[in-house]
């Protein structure tokens, strides 16, 4: 559907929202300063509706902007891919598209493994769920617990894996391209 479309379906969406609720132009024009003869205007599809328009009409009528343009119904939103064992780890991805930022809910077998660290083009975060998991990161050899975080360049050597104590589940999102996740928090209230 073209953004033309769209436009021409708003002035007859208008007309049929106000009569349902029996609403007159003169009324709708008291309740949003808009004179009749532009709503009468913006029904019949003379107007081009703007956001200037829309948002008062949308306001006195009570409902979503998106209700009045008529706005395609936002798809479920859940990621159902099935999972992929790769060497006895088991990762589920979180992301539908490929290529960019992946992220994967993974789990670790309780295993003893010999850490062999490798690199390649990218920057990788990973959270730990449960259980522990080890980082081995160039010099670096660490042991991350549940709540923990580690975010790293893989052109770093690396490695992570279990610990031989249990098994880990943890989140991993990375960025092939060494993009970076960013994090938004909002600020701790004043006091």
């Amino acid at each position: 559907m073209t953004t033309d479309d769209v436009l021409s379906a708003v002035g007859p969406r208008l007309r049929r929202i106000r009569k349902d609720r029996e609403v007159t132009l003169t009324a709708l024009s008291e309740a949003t300063g808009i004179s009749v003869s532009t709503l009468s205007r913006l029904e019949s599809g003379l107007r081009k509706p703007s956001l200037e328009l829309l948002l008062p009409i949308a306001r006195a009528h009570k409902v979503p902007l998106d209700e009045l343009i008529g706005a395609p119904p936002v798809g479920d939103p859940r990621v159902r891919a099935r999972p992929i064992v790769r060497g006895g780890r088991t990762h589920w991805p979180l992301t539908r598209q490929p290529g960019g930022l992946q992220a994967f809910k993974v789990l670790e077998p309780q295993r003893d493994q010999e850490p062999e660290p490798r690199t390649h083009e990218g920057y990788e975060w990973l959270y730990v769920l449960s259980g522990r998991l080890r980082l081995v990161l160039g010099e670096h050899d660490v042991v991350l617990s549940a709540g923990e975080a580690a975010e790293f360049d893989t052109r770093v050597p690396h490695w992570f894996g279990s610990t031989g104590e249990g098994p880990v589940e943890f989140l991993s999102l990375f960025g092939p391209q060494g993009e970076r996740m960013h994090v938004r928090a909002r600020p701790a209230a004043r006091k």
